[in-house]
């Protein structure tokens, strides 16, 4: 039988290290998300109210429903990534060391007694950066006076998009949702 050169936990373990490479690359993108976002709302709130121009607020919802999917799109990745490691990588791994366990941090930082009301913060903060700023600003332009009937009918469209990103920044928010059955 020939000598292999390269282990099955060599894989496993190489196998680790990029996934734990792509969840750090999209946590780091993720969270920036956020800054990007405060930014382009302060952006375009200062333009609006320096030019009088309730309309540019129509602006916000778009921008920040493809920040926030981008944002959620990361933050589900990321879950992943962890879920693979804790429920199938790091299993593997251990049988074929026959040890108990392997990779304890990935299960050891979720037992956190205050884990639960991070993440109800979290989603809170989330709600509010990428919902609730647009929804403000769809309600200052109504109430504004300067509406004409075809930007009405896309900012209703718009209070429409942001709710529908609303529901999902909720459905995937983890204290919210019941524990997904592994993937096979």
């Amino acid at each position: 039988m020939p000598e292999r050169d390269v282990t099955v936990g060599q894989l496993l373990l190489a196998e680790y290290q990029t996934v734990k490479d792509e969840q750090r690359t999209r946590i780091g993108f993720r969270d920036n998300l956020l800054y990007v976002t405060l930014t382009v709302v302060a952006a375009v709130i200062a333009a609006a109210a320096q030019a009088k121009q309730s309309e540019m607020l129509l602006a916000l919802p778009p921008v920040c429903v493809v920040l926030g999917w981008t944002y959620l799109v990361n933050d589900e990745k990321i879950s992943a990534i962890g879920t693979y490691v804790r429920d199938d990588l790091g299993p593997r791994l251990a049988q074929l060391t026959d040890a108990q366990a392997v990779f304890a941090w990935e299960t050891t930082h979720r037992s956190d007694s205050r884990r639960r009301s991070r993440k109800v913060i979290q989603c809170v903060i989330d709600l509010l950066a990428f919902c609730v700023v647009p929804l403000a600003g769809l309600v200052v332009y109504w109430f504004a006076g300067q509406t004409s009937s075809g930007l009405l009918v896309l900012s209703v469209a718009e209070a429409l998009i942001v709710v529908g990103l609303g529901h999902q920044v909720l459905s995937c928010a983890r204290p919210f949702n019941s524990p997904r059955p592994p993937t096979p």
